[in-house]
């Protein structure tokens, strides 16, 4: 997930345009690639907002998740603009166990708020990655918002970049 300092991952009318940062922070690393990266990723998770919000900024710069397997979990009639665009309404327990665990190796959940805060609840998630961005938007739609559950995490990486963006990496403990 990406968050503002102050944890917001959109502001209230979802524009992610502060996601571009100008920050110089000399002692960072260059980023991985991210086109090396996003190849590790072997299938990818979303909500409905997520998916439409996709859409929209697919108009403009190409869709962001390639030919990756992306399963959109909705209880809406959605347009499938792309053949490996897949729709689930049920139990995301049984998504996991039953469709998830036995066919991919890395499941990266891309948005948004409410199904993070699911998985997380129902302790469907291993790992937390956020990247920090330098702003503070005073308002918009938060990341953790009452998830209801006390959990432990355990700090297995941090990187700063040069563009002033931290990525902390947890791992959730069971």
């Amino acid at each position: 997930m990406v968050a503002s300092l102050d944890g917001y991952i959109a502001k209230k009318d979802n524009s992610v345009s502060w996601f571009e940062t100008s920050s110089n922070y000399e002692q960072g690393v260059i980023g991985q690639d991210p086109i090396e990266f996003l190849k590790t990723i072997d299938c990818y998770i979303m909500g409905s907002k997520t998916y439409e919000h996709a859409l929209e900024l697919s108009k403009s710069y190409g869709w962001a998740y390639g030919d990756t397997k992306t399963i959109v979990i909705t209880n809406r009639k959605l347009p499938k603009e792309r053949k490996n665009i897949e729709f689930y309404a049920g139990d995301l327990t049984k998504l996991v166990n039953e469709v998830l665990n036995p066919k991919y190796k890395n499941v990266w959940l891309a948005g948004g708020a409410l199904l993070a805060k699911e998985f997380l609840r129902l302790k469907l998630a291993n790992e937390i990655r956020i990247s920090i961005i330098p702003i503070i938007l005073g308002d918009g739609v938060p990341f953790f918002d009452s998830i209801g559950i006390e959990q432990a995490l355990h700090l297995k990486d941090v990187t700063s970049y040069k563009n002033g963006i931290v990525e902390l990496c947890y791992s959730i403990n069971s």
